[in-house]
């Protein structure tokens, strides 16, 4: 089974983007799923947690689920209003116009919707 999955992290909440990192293994790792497209897409506050100052301990395994496939969607609107560069962002960050489209488009398009 090939899964589309769509994870959305909104807010400065580590502990959500732990178990945001515990569901993605999950999928990789599940036996039914054979091969896995998993997408984060993270606007408002939440883009703070992927600034390189800010990321820590955490930009390793968003770089090692990033080798696996995994893609890191960053509003710009999110990264405008609050006053961030995209060249503060870690390398494995992908900068789209407006979450808000994307999460729709994805969600048009077969994704899965999962708000961990």
């Amino acid at each position: 089974m090939m899964a589309k999955v769509l994870l959305h992290l909104d807010l400065e909440d580590e502990g959500r983007l732990l178990h945001a990192f515990g569901n993605i293994h999950n999928l990789m790792e599940a036996e039914t799923i054979a091969e896995a497209n998993i997408r984060m897409v993270v606007n408002g506050a939440a883009v703070r947690l992927f600034r390189k100052e800010r990321a820590g301990k955490n930009a390793e395994r968003i770089r090692n689920f990033s080798d696996q496939g995994v893609t890191f969607l960053i509003c710009r609107n999110s990264l405008q209003h609050l006053d961030i560069d995209e060249s503060e962002l870690l390398e494995p960050c992908q900068v789209i116009p407006a979450g808000i489209v994307e999460l729709y488009s994805l969600q048009e398009s077969g994704f899965a919707y999962v708000k961990p």
